[in-house]
């Protein structure tokens, strides 16, 4: 089976405006997951497709840096897309697509609103697809990639790497016997950095609430979604900080939703607030939600575990290798493999192999993965919260879930 990474930046490959990025993820978690996955036998070729040719001889020399030459047998050859010499060109993910077979796989991260676009042209040629978080930003499009995975028999997927966390999974399966659901109120933030990683789409084209709601939204929706469904949704947002900067768009989001339990008919509210205005902290991002259930309630703050490190170049910081792993092991192996964001690659790469080989069926995964059919909730609460971010924070009805 083959993989074609779609979107080249610093979730994929840890590269951003020329050189390693600031944040935690120097190293990437896309590119780095799928070479190891080929080490193992899983994937043959690996193909990379951005909008600009002229950046991949960058790309290739950090790469080899920060993973070739870091860790023990593991290769970073890639078929680019466009070719190194060729200037811009934003079609060139659907030459590479030609250059694979139904069956193999594509992910995409990219910009939010090229999600859906790029999405159906990889089904379309029956590839499995996992897209980033959001999957799409509309329940129309969402809908439209549904019926065509249906259509073609492939996978499409959500990739929510804190499905994968081993506690946000234990909160999961603890909450589903606290009975009905009353309250959950989740944050998650980045800091201000990223206001300017992501300066080229920020206001533009998408959001923070898209970039970051999504986690806790599809995770509380994973939590609850078989027994209680999304009714309403109002938002709030506060300004400041992006547009003095020069960028138009809210600094902080918060999504107030009204759930209903089905079976009872009682009534739950969840709050899901994100930002990236943070200041520089111990932590890239702080992620802590509560839960409170009928019988109970648990809180969980994924930032802080107990584990922290004090260095002279990097100050006081809180770790988490429970994400990604980067330092090899002893014999200067990668090591990242038991990592929640490493699994959440890993795993969709096992299905693919497993519908390919006719053990299983798309259909199957529906409680297993974050497919495209489990996550419709999702995007129909980040679609209102956007439709009520501009009309002034009026409620918007989710009809039809």
């Amino acid at each position: 089976m083959n993989t074609l990474i779609v979107g080249t930046g610093e979730y994929t490959t840890g590269y951003v405006h020329g050189q390693a990025s600031p944040s935690d993820k120097g190293a990437g978690v896309v590119g780095l997951s799928v070479f190891h996955q080929r080490a193992l036998g899983q994937i043959d070729r690996v193909l990379m497709a951005g909008t600009n040719g002229t950046k991949f001889p960058g790309i290739r020399a950090h790469l080899r840096r920060v993973i070739g030459e870091r860790y023990r047998g593991l290769d970073t050859t890639f078929e680019s897309f466009p070719a190194d010499d060729c200037g811009r060109d934003t079609e060139a993910y659907r030459v590479a697509m030609d250059r694979l077979a139904p069956g193999d796989c594509v992910m995409v991260f990219t910009p939010d609103d090229t999600h859906f676009t790029i999405g159906l042209a990889a089904v379309e040629r029956g590839l499995h697809v996992l897209i980033a978080k959001p999957i799409v930003q509309t329940v129309a499009d969402h809908r439209a990639l549904i019926d065509a995975g249906d259509r073609k028999g492939v996978l499409v997927a959500m990739e929510v790497h804190k499905r994968w966390d081993p506690i946000y999974a234990d909160a999961r399966d603890k909450i589903r016997e606290l009975g009905d659901f009353s309250h959950f109120n989740a944050y998650m933030s980045q800091p201000k950095s990223q206001l300017e990683t992501f300066r080229a789409w920020a206001g533009k084209s998408s959001d923070i609430s898209y970039y970051l709601n999504a986690h806790h939204i599809d995770f509380h929706n994973w939590a609850v979604g078989h027994r209680a469904r999304p009714v309403s949704v109002s938002a709030l947002g506060a300004t400041g900080v992006a547009t003095s900067q020069g960028i138009k768009t809210e600094d902080t989001i918060s999504l107030a939703v009204r759930w209903q339990n089905t079976e009872s008919g009682s009534i739950g509210t969840a709050l899901y607030t994100a930002s990236w205005i943070a200041p520089k902290s111990d932590v890239h991002s702080q992620q802590r939600f509560h839960y409170m259930g009928h019988t109970g309630e648990i809180q969980v703050d994924q930032a802080h575990r107990g584990y922290h490190l004090a260095t002279d170049a990097n100050g006081f910081t809180s770790p988490n290798p429970l994400f990604m792993k980067y330092l090899p092991n002893d014999a200067g192996a990668f090591a990242g493999a038991s990592g929640y964001g490493y699994l959440s690659i890993a795993a969709f790469i096992q299905a693919a192999h497993s519908v390919n080989d006719g053990k299983t069926q798309p259909t199957d995964w529906d409680r297993k993965l974050a497919t495209a059919r489990q996550t419709l909730p999702v995007t129909a609460i980040l679609e209102a919260g956007r439709q009520s971010l501009d009309a002034g924070g009026a409620a918007i009805p989710l009809d039809g879930l």
